[in-house]
């Protein structure tokens, strides 16, 4: 058993589970009937996403590497990275990583975001956070 971290909107593995989706806001244009089965989430759960300023420094930062502004760019990154961990360690949602960290012990689900490249989302983040807890992520 263990969690993947996954793209939303993408097709689900064999083995996945539950799909929980860790994003401000539900996919546009998408009836909420089928959120689950066009592979976007089982389950909404945006308390794991970047507050919407903070999301908005992120997606600077992501801009700003799409023009090859590498060093303006890591520098947002860094501070977004920073500010979403200091976000995450309030309680419940530190206290929501340690019981998706025991889950992934004995548990098949992944968490995801609709972001293209996990290493500009806060997916990798996440990611991160979990391995600290002791998850165990699926490859």
């Amino acid at each position: 058993m263990a969690v993947r971290i996954v793209q939303l909107g993408t097709a689900r593995s064999e083995d996945e589970g539950l799909r929980i989706g860790t994003v401000r806001r539900p996919p546009r244009g998408v009836p909420k009937a089928e959120f689950a089965s066009r592979d976007f989430y089982d389950v909404w759960y945006p308390e794991l996403s970047p507050e919407a300023e903070l999301m908005q420094s992120a997606q600077e930062a992501v801009k700003r590497f799409a023009e090859g502004q590498t060093d303006e760019a890591t520098k947002l990154w860094t501070q977004f990275d920073k500010q979403f961990r200091k976000q995450l360690a309030q309680s419940a949602s530190s206290r929501t990583l340690d019981l998706l960290a025991a889950l992934s012990r004995t548990s098949a689900f992944s968490i995801g975001c609709y972001c293209d490249d996990e290493r500009r989302c806060h997916r990798s983040i996440l990611r991160s956070l979990l391995k600290e807890r002791g998850a165990v992520i699926a490859d």
